[in-house]
């Protein structure tokens, strides 16, 4: 495995982003929702946790709670037992509650559109509220981070970094504002086709010219 202790340059960025974008074309979140506040807690629930898991509880939750104020009203119990099989159910339920609760208190329901305020939701970590921010109205003020990204990121050369928040700031550093949405999909996307934690598939990887870790084996 070849390895580099180069900085990314820019010319390797934008074909890096070329060749995924061909790769993957337009791409949106993989999370399935109807309403604003429905990917708020479909992110939520993503939190150690597969997004295809999140798909399949989400609907019988939404069914079950089809509204901020139904979520607000409920009695924790019952959000806990619908989302159960997410992981960290109980704190994942009472940052749902709250952020329901929050928002029609202080926002009239609506999720606001600065990553200052959306931050400061229940269950929204710089995560949460960049994709949120992206998927709903297009504001790219950070870089989203998950394991696939915090992964590829570093084996394609664009950071050393470990740890998810200065990795977004590195990457924020480097890569043309206009990438971060759909550069964050296009990775998550190659790291379940190709570039999974544990196993590689590198020889079909159509960043094998310019990976710095592609790998033969």
């Amino acid at each position: 495995m070849k390895k580099t202790g180069k900085k990314p340059n820019l010319v390797y960025i934008r074909e890096l982003y070329r060749l995924l974008r061909k790769e993957f074309g337009e791409v949106e979140t993989p999370l399935h929702f109807k309403q604003p506040h429905e990917l708020a807690i479909a992110v939520i629930l993503s939190a150690q946790c597969t997004d295809e898991r999140v798909n399949q509880v989400t609907p019988e939750l939404f069914k079950t709670f089809p509204s901020l104020q139904s979520f607000a009203d409920a009695k924790l119990q019952d959000i806990e037992t619908k989302i159960f099989s997410t992981g960290f159910y109980r704190n994942k339920a009472k940052n749902i509650q709250g952020f329901a609760k929050l928002l029609l208190k202080d926002y009239g329901g609506v999720i606001p559109q600065t990553l200052e305020e959306a931050i400061l939701l229940p269950g929204f970590g710089r995560k949460t509220a960049n994709v949120v921010l992206n998927e709903l109205y297009g504001v790219s003020d950070g870089f989203v981070v998950d394991t696939h990204v915090k992964r590829l990121t570093k084996r394609l050369g664009l950071t050393n970094q470990t740890d998810p928040v200065k990795i977004e700031k590195e990457i924020m550093e480097t890569v043309p504002r206009e990438y971060w949405r759909n550069l964050s999909l296009y990775l998550i996307f190659l790291g379940r086709k190709n570039c999974a934690a544990r196993r590689t598939d590198c020889p079909s990887c159509v960043l094998a010219k310019i990976c710095p870790s592609y790998s033969e084996n």
